[in-house]
């Protein structure tokens, strides 16, 4: 996994511009609007499938992914509508789903919060100031779970697991700044473009 540039600055690794985040921006729309394909707001189970295709996850970890996330999500970011067969996730709605059981980092309106994302680092970063390992990623989790929240566990479980999955360096080492920019969704970007450069040597 390449390096991204330091948190702190405003940089260009790998031909993505970091910009920093703003502290009253929806970042969980800008994290979620990469699986939106036809940019119209909503997200379908497919477009979600060619999302997680495009980063590098395997055709069944797709299929698995899309369901989870599309049944997981859709009522909750639909207030007040009958539920779809097809399953959208309305973008506009998406801090709605917001699960339990998670770091804190997003705010209940999807806004980024450093101190929530430091903490991560500052309690369970015991080997590398600003990295995890495996074990500390599954500490991290354990801290985090919130009684009776199945949900919320599981939603948390599967997602730092395919973060590692994906994110992880050489080392078997989760970067700081490689957790940053899945925050604001520059990350999803790098891999696919680190992907999509794979399948074509």
């Amino acid at each position: 996994m390449p390096s991204l540039p330091n948190q702190e600055q405003k940089g260009v690794a790998n031909g993505i511009e970091e910009e920093p985040i703003a502290l009253d921006e929806n970042v969980l729309q800008k994290h979620a609007a990469f699986f939106d394909m036809n940019k119209d707001g909503i997200i379908y189970p497919w477009e979600t499938f060619q999302g997680l295709r495009d980063i590098g996850c395997g055709i069944l970890l797709s299929v698995g992914g899309a369901i989870f996330i599309n049944l997981g999500l859709s009522q909750s970011t639909r207030p007040g509508k009958f539920l779809s067969p097809l399953f959208p996730i309305e973008i506009k709605n998406i801090q709605l789903g917001k699960h339990g059981s998670d770091t804190g980092v997003y705010d209940t309106q999807g806004r980024f919060v450093p101190s929530k994302f430091e903490e991560i680092f500052t309690k369970h970063a015991h080997t590398h100031p600003n990295t995890l390992t495996y074990e500390e990623l599954k500490e991290m989790i354990k801290v985090n779970r919130e009684p009776k929240d199945f949900k919320g566990r599981i939603g948390s479980l599967v997602e730092w697991e395919l973060l590692y999955k994906l994110g992880k360096d050489k080392s078997g080492l989760l970067q700081k700044e490689t957790i940053r920019a899945v925050y604001d969704g520059s990350l999803f970007e790098l891999l696919k473009k680190e992907h999509s450069r794979d399948k074509t040597k």
